[in-house]
């Protein structure tokens, strides 16, 4: 039986070499550089070595826990100077781990992911995914669920010092989760009724069940972390008064859910959505109606939510229309081919021109056809529109996805703001230009994806933690 895994291996490997161009791996180690896991559990997962070891000994590679560590993030392979996949490489050979019963490295896996991360079965749901090399779910989520009372018993709180986090997304979460095992007191600030923050507003339920974020979120609380929500920091109170009450160090991760506009005419007819107001809506449980016809303007990760949450309402057609070509397109490339198995249209290389209406609301929208220029500021090559190629869509509904960006309006003065409306901080301490406040994820960032939350999480509190302590 041996000897037969290590045939169908060696004919495994050469499709492999010759179809995801592994032989051309520079050993560079931008992969690696870019990993945010490798920040979470650095001495076990290192991608440029493990895509060399797949070349070497692609048998010992199937045993490893390191194989079921990649977080599907793509940054690897968004920087990666021969464009190698290693998320599509690494689920390649996930899968020649499954179906030869290689499993106890994805065990072992799943161990260092609830050791070391603070969310774990949120991460295996919407980061990690096993189950894409078709692993029963069910096992993963009985491998996550905690043993006894060891991860639910208060932590000691071993100073006086009290932290107040602004936002309970997977960066304030993390942030609290990291601080609480410190031994400080942690206050949450939630302006929503219940925590979670993006997790909950806008991951829909068929990529992150609500009642998996839920036992997360309660085993936190159980170690000691206070969240309180319906309480909008710059509306029920300021960062002042948090201060006056005796924080000694606030971090601020209130992610990035102001979505840009369009600025095009019938922007604000009836039947023109928002794509996070859209996403909130339908996980609060509300009806939302779309009719048949529905478009999503953009090309990035919550066009993809966007899109296949619309697709589940009903409607005969969901298309996307994205500007530039699907190798500029931002979203993560798996989702997008999730988003098209499940009968979701993309149209490249075509912008909304105006959108029409009648008695106030979409009827149509008229579109015009791209071309693509020399590359701009982005590092993508720029849309330039071809004359003459208007074309019009009629539509029941058009859903607006082309970015979001935080609101800082609650910011007091003497906190720098940086381009793109982010919050400027100091890259290794995480600290703003005002001592003792902090800011991490989405709201410095920009969208970024769940992993790269938590990564700011846990480094903004080991940063909190020197700082409360007297450290540099």
């Amino acid at each position: 039986m041996e000897s037969e895994a290590v045939t169908v291996s060696k004919e495994f490997l050469e499709e492999l070499l010759d179809v995801e161009k592994l032989k051309y791996c520079y050993e560079c180690g931008i992969c690696t550089a870019s990993c945010p896991v490798v920040e979470l559990v650095p001495k076990r997962y290192h991608p440029r070595s493990l895509l060399q070891r797949i070349s070497l000994d692609l048998e010992g590679v199937l045993r490893q826990d390191e194989l079921w560590l990649c977080a599907w993030c793509y940054r690897c392979y968004k920087r990666c100077p021969q464009g190698l996949r290693l998320p599509e490489i690494f689920l390649s050979v996930r899968s020649l781990a499954a179906e030869q019963g290689y499993l106890q490295g994805l065990k072992k896996a799943l161990e260092i992911i609830k050791k070391e991360i603070p969310l774990p079965a949120v991460c295996c749901w919407v980061c990690f995914h096993p189950e894409r090399a078709k692993v029963d779910r069910q096992m993963v989520v009985g491998a996550l669920k905690p043993e006894g009372e060891r991860e639910t018993t208060p932590v000691l709180k071993t100073h006086g010092e009290k932290i107040a986090i602004i936002g309970s997304g997977p960066a304030g979460l993390t942030a609290a989760y990291e601080l609480i095992k410190k031994g400080h007191l942690v206050t949450v600030f939630e302006s929503m009724p219940e925590p979670g923050g993006m997790l909950r507003k806008c991951i829909p339920e068929y990529r992150l069940p609500k009642i998996v974020l839920d036992t997360e979120i309660k085993r936190i609380k159980k170690m000691g972390l206070e969240i309180r929500t319906d309480t909008t920091v710059g509306k029920d109170l300021t960062i002042d008064d948090l201060l006056q009450r005796g924080y000694k160090a606030i971090f601020i991760a209130t992610g990035a859910h102001k979505s840009w506009k369009l600025g095009v005419e019938g922007e604000d007819l009836k039947g023109v959505l928002h794509a996070l107001d859209f996403l909130r809506d339908v996980n609060l449980g509300k009806k939302v109606k779309l009719g048949d016809s529905i478009a999503v303007i953009g090309g990035g990760n919550v066009a993809i939510d966007a899109a296949r949450t619309a697709l589940r309402l009903g409607p005969k057609e969901v298309n996307i229309l994205y500007r530039r070509s699907r190798e500029e397109m931002p979203a993560n490339p798996w989702e997008v081919k999730e988003a098209e198995n499940e009968g979701v249209k993309i149209q490249f290389l075509v912008a909304p021109k105006r959108i029409l209406g009648k008695d106030g609301q979409v009827m149509a929208l008229e579109c015009i056809r791209m071309r693509l220029g020399e590359p701009d500021e982005s590092g993508r090559r720029r849309p330039i529109p071809i004359e003459g190629s208007e074309f019009t869509m009629n539509l029941d509904a058009v859903i607006l996805a082309i970015g979001e960006a935080p609101d800082l309006s609650f910011l007091p003065k003497g906190i720098e703001v940086a381009e793109g409306n982010t919050i400027a901080v100091d890259p290794f301490t995480m600290e703003t230009s005002l001592t003792g406040i902090f800011a991490g994820g989405d709201v410095v960032s920009g969208p970024a994806t769940v992993i790269e939350a938590i990564v700011a999480g846990r480094r903004a509190a080991v940063s909190i933690d020197r700082y409360l302590k007297g450290g540099n």
